[in-house]
């Protein structure tokens, strides 16, 4: 069992130096708080990475809708210059 890279060796060793530091009272809070700290981290790694996405399929959805535009643009203007010709060419007849 390893967290963060640390395995159950040094968790214990941790624990120990933890309870000598802080003593056997100190030492529930301290881990309530620590747990409540990296709760809250993970919450905020999770609304960062959420938010991210969103960017990214907002940009993904605007690329397409311009890939979208530029290449009807490029076809219109081709059939707006051969409609005048066709026009013209019937009124001279």
């Amino acid at each position: 069992m390893s967290v963060f890279g640390v395995g159950l060796p040094e968790m214990a060793v941790i624990a120990v130096v933890g309870l000598l530091v802080f003593g056997p009272k100190k030492l529930p809070e301290l881990g309530r708080t620590l747990g409540k700290t990296l709760k809250a981290f993970q919450s905020a790694s999770q609304e960062f990475s959420n938010a991210v996405m969103t960017e990214t399929n907002a940009l993904e959805t605007s690329v397409s809708t311009t890939e979208q535009i530029a290449s009807t643009a490029t076809s219109s203007p081709a059939e707006s210059v051969i409609e005048p010709e066709q026009h013209s060419a019937e009124d001279k007849s």
